[in-house]
């Protein structure tokens, strides 16, 4: 399996550091496209030192922990098996949710079953398929976009989709795509348009019609991609030049 490929040939100093920021980057970005208000070091801050910012909603830094949390959750489904399962996606969703905000009906989905499980088959298909850059980027968009549009939860649709939609990507040995919170309306845009090109998800029908319409949230997520690969291209550059150092 390539997970973590983009980890190879680096010290451990630096597979922390990176490890870290992609961690930070993902949590704040995300929570924050749903209201979060933490800046990102303000979120690099509670996670890391489990301390509260003066002045901040006690909700925003359960959110950045949980997230966290989350995150250390798909790696470890990676680790296990590669992909993950029913009741390990209802544990990411407790990761997420926040004290206050408990979704009902909690181990269950709010929709059709057979919906969630095409979107388990589909999820399926991409991990056990040997993919390339394009081919992973293809698969986060069209697991991300579905998800949303089946929307099984009453709340956190969009943070866990960010995550799941990774697993692939993980799996290929890519950092995560993370979408920046300044394009917030840009994605959110996206998504909105094709739910009102196809309607409403149907059990037996296909989870993504028209293929076609999924070009233009792909682009956006390949542009997206950019903030994380230069992470891991920078914490590179720094093992390049400690290499030619210590030569």
């Amino acid at each position: 399996m390539k997970k973590f490929s983009f980890l190879q040939n680096l010290d451990a100093d630096l597979k922390q550091s990176l490890m870290v920021q992609l961690r930070n980057l993902w949590t704040h970005t995300s929570t924050a496209i749903e209201g979060n208000t933490l800046s990102l070091g303000e979120t690099a801050f509670v996670i890391e030192e489990g301390l509260t910012v003066s002045g901040k909603p006690l909700k925003d830094h359960e959110e950045v922990v949980g997230h966290a949390q989350a995150i250390e959750l798909i790696y470890s489904y990676l680790d296990r098996h590669g992909g993950i399962t029913k009741a390990e996606l209802f544990d990411l969703h407790k990761a997420i949710q926040t004290e206050r905000i408990w979704d009902m009906p909690v181990g269950n989905w709010k929709v059709e079953p057979a919906l969630m499980q095409a979107w388990f088959d589909l999820l399926e298909s991409y991990c056990r398929a040997d993919l390339d850059k394009e081919k992973a980027l293809n698969a986060y968009a069209a697991l991300h976009i579905s998800f949303v549009r089946i929307h099984p939860f009453f709340d956190g649709n969009g943070r866990i989709a960010r995550l799941v939609a990774n697993l692939p990507v993980l799996k290929t040995g890519l950092p995560p795509i993370i979408i920046a919170t300044e394009k917030r309306r840009e994605y959110r845009g996206l998504l909105s348009r094709y739910e009102l090109a196809v309607g409403q998800p149907v059990a037996g029908e296909a989870l993504l019609p028209q293929n076609s319409r999924l070009e233009d949230f792909i682009k956006f997520c390949g542009a997206s991609w950019k903030p994380s690969l230069e992470i891991v291209e920078a914490i590179h550059d720094k093992q390049a030049m400690r290499n030619r150092q210590g030569a």
